[in-house]
């Protein structure tokens, strides 16, 4: 029986990697998988998943306004489809996460979600509180503060490398961008100012 799936971490702990490996891993068997990204993620190129360590692959883009079931059907109508594959599954919207859920229950195509859980306020994206609640199965993928500890957590860094504490939700950005970290010490960034060390 074909499930959702949601992989989730902080920044930089390699969830387009590894979307990259299990599609290859599927048509190295000769079964035939569909990727999408982000519309407005277009750090490498528009339709592209890349990951840091090198890999990409095309993939079709989905905006607010995709229906996400439709469009898999579709392609279902083209021949066989083995799994669906969704990068920066945070900027789905609720409804767009209910349609992948109707992409397994009804069509019978596994889905695989990877994104991030929550964004540098600490806040969840609407994408990934849905698929939280309603992903058949969670996987959390870790990665590590800069401590040793586990990084859950995300900082927003301005240009000159200060944290920020506002802004909106969706600001698109690397490394030079975002750094995650553990709980402790985003805590502590959030909440030290110009009068306050860290």
């Amino acid at each position: 029986m074909a499930k959702l799936y949601f992989s989730y971490s902080a920044m930089n702990a390699g969830k387009s990697t590894i979307l990259l490996q299990a599609s290859y891993n599927y048509r190295e068997r000769g079964m035939e998988t569909m990727l999408f990204t982000a519309a407005l993620d277009d750090r490498a190129g528009a339709g592209v998943i890349a990951s840091r360590i090198g890999l990409s692959s095309p993939a079709e883009l989905f905006d607010p306004q995709t229906d996400m079931f439709a469009t898999v059907q579709a392609r279902l109508g083209e021949g066989a489809l083995h799994c669906v594959l969704v990068d920066e599954a945070q900027f789905l919207t609720r409804d767009q996460v209910w349609q992948l859920a109707r992409v397994a229950d009804r069509l019978g195509v596994p889905v695989m979600c990877y994104g991030l859980r929550t964004d540098f306020q600490g806040k969840l994206f609407p994408g990934s509180e849905a698929l939280l609640a309603l992903a058949d199965t969670l996987r959390e993928i870790r990665t590590i503060c800069e401590c040793g500890r586990k990084a859950t957590m995300v900082l927003r860094l301005a240009a000159d490398g200060s944290v920020l504490k506002e802004g909106a939700q969706v600001d698109i950005g690397g490394n030079d961008r975002y750094v995650s970290v553990c709980r402790r010490h985003w805590e502590e960034k959030m909440r030290c100012d110009a009068s306050t060390p860290a």
